[in-house]
């Protein structure tokens, strides 16, 4: 009997985000035909078993296998190119987007990533995480960074509706922030935003699954300051390795200015939770960031 990581079908492999990106895209094309696994892959005449592992990011098919899925499904236009972006560079330990239809496939593996997470820590030295935005505050930066107007609606529901992973009652997400201190002064969208906003990150933080922690200006340095990531982690067994799978998996997601940097290689992870672990010390405990922000907010709301 052969483990899994002898099976030839299935050998050690770590499925990189790109590739559930891509298996993700092939799913949908199908389940929007109405079609069986099985009928996909008769037609294409490929193992069941091998089309299924295409899907779930397990193995990635090479790019003439993808157009040949595609071609079947009678995916063509814009969407067959998006999804073709795709089929290229899936091995690869560190995914960079830098054009914007693979940076929207981009946010879509990190959503699905983040729907499934156990636990979430943002490191966020200027602007409050998505996560706990209101909805004001994200139109006031959408608007302010010359998103069409039409479109602004449907993200800002998206960024709201992505809170639930946080809020839901059963089973949420541990979410951990550690909030730089410019974060909560930024004068994103106007004073009645910022109170707004402050006011919301208080409610956020009374949740039992939500450690909110400042981190002060004018702390000696740390890696915080070098810029805002996110590591997600995920108790969902993705990985084989050595015969057995592993009991969690993690991603750690990098925004640039023109580019979005997403790693799951162990030893980039194990990095930004080390820069985590050397940013802890500096930030105040959850109570004492509560009471900074209350503080602040009243003073806030007495000068309105």
């Amino acid at each position: 009997m052969l483990l899994p990581a002898d099976n030839p079908e299935i050998k050690a492999v770590a499925r990189t985000p790109k590739a559930r990106a891509l298996g993700a895209e092939l799913r949908q094309a199908r389940e929007e035909k109405g079609l069986l696994l099985r009928e996909v892959a008769a037609a294409i005449k490929r193992d069941i078993g091998v089309l299924s592992r295409w899907e779930t990011g397990d193995r990635t098919p090479k790019p003439e296998q993808v157009a040949q899925i595609l071609t079947h499904l009678g995916v063509g236009g814009d969407r067959y190119e998006e999804i073709m972006t795709l089929a290229y560079g899936t091995g690869e330990s560190q995914w960079v987007a830098t054009t914007l239809p693979e940076q929207r496939q981009q946010m879509a593996a990190f959503v699905h990533w983040e729907q499934n997470a156990t636990r979430i820590v943002e490191v966020a030295p200027l602007l409050v995480p998505g996560l706990l935005q209101t909805s004001e505050y994200t139109r006031a930066i959408m608007t302010a960074a010359g998103i069409e107007t039409g479109e602004i609606a449907s993200r800002v529901a998206t960024r709201i509706g992505r809170r639930e992973i946080v809020t839901r009652k059963k089973k949420p997400a541990e979410l951990v922030v550690l909030l730089g201190e410019s974060a909560l002064r930024q004068d994103i969208g106007g004073t009645e935003t910022t109170i707004g906003q402050l006011a919301h990150l208080l409610e956020m933080a009374a949740r039992p699954n939500i450690e909110l922690r400042i981190v002060p200006d004018g702390s000696d340095w740390h890696p915080g300051l070098d810029g805002a990531f996110a590591i997600i982690e995920s108790s969902v067994a993705t990985l084989v390795r050595k015969g057995r799978a592993a009991d969690s998996d993690s991603i750690a997601f990098v925004s640039l200015l023109r580019s979005v940097l997403m790693l799951h290689e162990d030893e980039d992870v194990h990095a930004y939770k080390r820069a985590v672990d050397r940013i802890y010390p500096v930030s105040l405990p959850p109570e004492a960031s509560a009471r900074f922000i209350k503080d602040l907010l009243k003073r806030m709301e007495k000068d309105t």
